[in-house]
């Protein structure tokens, strides 16, 4: 079952507690891109044509920017193992029905 592409933002905002705002892109029209921005602090985006999320330092880089960054790019390598696993699992599960 295929779903059509979304982006869900949900925003909670309760008294005496700080905002949240929570964005799920579900959809393969994402796109992921990292540049310098102009003032030489590393950025990192996911768009849609609906929202966008950017990771940046909020100065020079730290410790703590280098443990985000690594997160990042671990969470990004197990995404995409994660996917690759099932477009080959359900590839293989599509091409055993066909010769059925």
């Amino acid at each position: 079952m295929t779903l059509s592409p979304y982006t869900y933002v949900t925003v909670s905002m309760r008294p005496d507690q700080p905002s949240r705002f929570s964005i799920a892109f579900c959809s393969a029209e994402l796109q992921a891109r990292a540049w310098l921005g102009e003032n030489g602090r590393p950025c990192f985006d996911l768009n849609t044509s609906d929202a966008s999320v950017t990771v940046s330092t909020s100065g020079p880089v730290t410790d703590d920017d280098l443990t985000v960054a690594r997160e990042i790019f671990n969470a990004a390598a197990r995404y995409l193992a994660d996917c690759e696993r099932l477009y080959f699992g359900e590839s293989d599960k599509a091409t055993d029905i066909e010769a059925a």
